[in-house]
């Protein structure tokens, strides 16, 4: 696999954008962090609902829930990007991903142990740049983990829910060269494009890989895989960095 620097950033096929957490950045969160990755920017939040949706006591469903909203900010693009209320209805691409959010967490989280509240993630992009949507599963999995430790601290659970640590990371083929971790003008030049959500223990929650009016060998796929599995391996040590920071 070759791992010249040919980025418009300098970065090597294999590099991450810089990285940086800013914990409690929404004071009446029960958990939150400013996941800063490259010139993507995202807030994301945690409250607790003491309740659960209605469908769970309907169908005598035991335990929590956990439920995700994704937005980008009018600001957070080059043109300024309608709000979704302007429109009427949410927007597809966020509908999309908030469901991915949710998904991704849940696979995080021992619904039981939660007991009967709601965890809700709110995601507000405040600038984009490439792989939004795993900028929001890799700092809500630090908020998140910032509000179980509240939670604890305050006797509203006996034990930590989370059962794994997760994250997710973009990779895409540009011009032949398997890369990791797309900005911007890398994601609109992939022939293909892929999310990877992993696990601490290796495993896969969710990957969406598509070729952009293009195919990809099986040859290909692995060396996107490698990829993606050793930025995950590197930002789960980042996350955890940040959550013993508090």
């Amino acid at each position: 696999m070759s791992d010249i620097s040919i980025r418009a950033d300098g970065r090597t096929a294999g590099q991450l954008r810089p990285l940086r957490f800013q914990n409690h950045i929404a004071p009446h969160a029960a958990g939150s962090t400013l996941i800063e990755w490259g010139n993507t920017r995202v807030i994301c939040g945690v409250t607790i609902e003491e309740s659960v949706p209605r469908w769970m006591k309907e169908q005598g469903v035991t335990g929590g829930w956990i439920t995700a909203e994704y937005s980008m900010l009018p600001y957070s693009t080059l043109t300024r990007k309608p709000r979704d209320i302007s429109k009427g209805k949410l927007d597809g691409r966020s509908s999309e991903i908030q469901r991915l959010i949710g998904r991704a967490i849940r696979a995080a989280v021992d619904l039981e142990k939660v007991g009967a509240r709601t965890i809700c993630v709110d995601c507000d992009v405040l600038q984009a740049d490439g792989g939004t949507r795993t900028a929001a599963i890799t700092g809500t999995f630090v908020a998140l983990s910032l509000a179980m430790k509240k939670l604890q601290s305050e006797k509203k659970i006996i034990e930590n829910p989370i059962s794994s640590g997760i994250a997710a990371v973009s990779v895409g083929i540009v011009k032949g060269q398997a890369l990791l971790d797309l900005c911007y003008t890398e994601d609109v030049a992939a022939a293909v494009d892929m999310n990877l959500v992993m696990n601490a223990a290796g495993e896969f929650i969710e990957l969406q890989g598509t070729g952009e009016e293009s195919t990809f060998t099986e040859t290909q796929l692995a060396e996107l895989l490698a990829l993606g599995k050793a930025g995950i391996r590197e930002l789960l040590i980042a996350q955890q960095t940040a959550i013993a920071q508090g």
